[in-house]
């Protein structure tokens, strides 16, 4: 398949280092590069960028004819994404030259474009990782390795009527009202990314139709109490974005996350539920049912020496 240039579509996109925000009608172009690279790291949807436009600051550029991502991490830092179609390698020693710090790449792009990139270092990023599971097992819950968890779930359901539903519009309002609670309840946790979270989990909601995304709904006595919603990422692998339940109903997320991947994305063989940012307890949740994977994601940049600093 040919690698699609933007140079040769209409979007208005500006060359390096001018550059504008990422818009819905950005969305059907994007999707074919990303059909056309088979990501494995969360933040290559077009949803992810779109949601978190404003949190990460992200802006398009076009570097030659590679459609390029520029954005700033919570801490500040500023980076780019791995370039988007077009030819890469020009791309990247570009970037690179101008200083610029390249972020959230995983191990293929590492091995075929930086590892015996001259002047180029590279390191884990272990706070980024995304984190692989066998989507079955989410969904079955079956097994000594699962046990805690199933009890969890039927603690919820033996005293809980319940219902189960897609997530549409009709849900919208509700939904929203429980991202809400979810906020109260966390605002004594002193985390970077909480105020984003829930600007980009209320967005997404709105845009759901719009922007791809699938999801459940728990019903309890007829009120959504828990959702969760996601995507594709990859031909075999679905993206769980979003997952809020009510704080007072215990058991009822692992009630959630098994209703999404039973009745979401079947078709598919892994399910990518993103990374932990360092949170010692989001760590641990993770940790605990069983990844198969942790998909290493790496930062990289171009080594100075003493003859370029001084130039």
């Amino acid at each position: 398949m040919k690698a699609v240039s933007f140079q040769e579509n209409t979007m208005e996109i500006p060359s390096y280092p001018s550059t504008r925000e990422i818009e819905l009608q950005d969305k059907s172009r994007m999707d074919v590069l990303f059909q056309q690279m088979q990501p494995r790291v969360s933040e290559l949807t077009f949803a992810n960028l779109y949601l978190f436009r404003f949190a990460h600051h992200y802006k398009l550029t076009l570097v030659g004819d590679s459609l390029v991502v520029l954005g700033t991490g919570y801490s500040g830092d500023e980076y780019f994404l791995r370039p988007f179609g077009g030819d890469v390698e020009i791309a990247l020693d570009f970037l690179f030259s101008e200083g610029r710090v390249l972020s959230g790449v995983d191990e293929e792009f590492v091995g075929k474009y930086l590892k015996d990139r001259h002047g180029v270092e590279f390191v884990e990023d272990r706070d980024s990782f995304d984190y692989l599971y066998n989507r079955h097992d989410l969904a079955t819950l079956s097994g000594k390795r699962f046990h805690k968890k199933k009890n969890r779930a039927r603690y919820f359901t033996n005293r809980h009527p319940f219902t189960v539903d897609r997530y549409s519009d009709r849900y919208y309002r509700e939904a929203l009202d429980l991202v809400e609670e979810w906020r109260r309840v966390h605002t004594d946790i002193d985390s970077r990314s909480l105020e984003p979270e829930v600007a980009a989990a209320a967005e997404g909601l709105e845009k759901a139709a719009q922007l791809g995304l699938e999801g459940v709904v728990i019903l309890v006595e007829g009120r959504v109490q828990a959702y969760a919603l996601g995507e594709k990422l990859n031909s075999i692998t679905s993206l769980c974005h979003f997952e809020k339940a009510a704080p007072f109903y215990d058991g009822l997320y692992q009630v959630v996350d098994q209703e999404f991947n039973r009745r979401c994305f079947v078709d598919c063989t892994f399910v990518n539920r993103e990374q932990d940012l360092g949170e010692p307890s989001l760590r641990k949740s993770k940790l605990s049912y069983h990844p198969v994977e942790l998909v290493k994601k790496y930062r990289s940049w171009k080594v100075k020496t003493k003859d370029s600093s001084l130039l």
